[in-house]
């Protein structure tokens, strides 16, 4: 599964905004976030699919973004491992 190029980040756009606007994570590049010094959020594309890996303390959890209900669940993610809550 390769990382999401320039089209599929065009395409995931407003889950970009949506993700930046939480803070607390640093877009070390493009859709590729941060959270202090280690990796926290990133995505792929794959002929399944759009993907995002989401660290979950040691370990990433793999969450499908096709679909709006799809992105929303990964920004509820992001929000309580950030600690914002709901």
């Amino acid at each position: 599964m390769k990382h999401a190029g320039q089209a599929t980040l065009d395409a995931l756009d407003d889950l970009l905004v949506q993700l930046r606007a939480l803070g607390g994570m640093r877009e070390k590049s493009r859709g590729v976030f941060y959270v202090r010094s280690k990796a926290f959020l990133h995505f792929h594309e794959d002929p399944t699919g759009l993907y995002a890996d989401l660290r979950a303390g040691a370990d990433f959890e793999r969450f499908k973004v096709d679909g709006l209900a799809q992105q929303q669940l990964l920004v509820q993610s992001v929000r309580e491992l950030l600690g914002h809550g709901k």
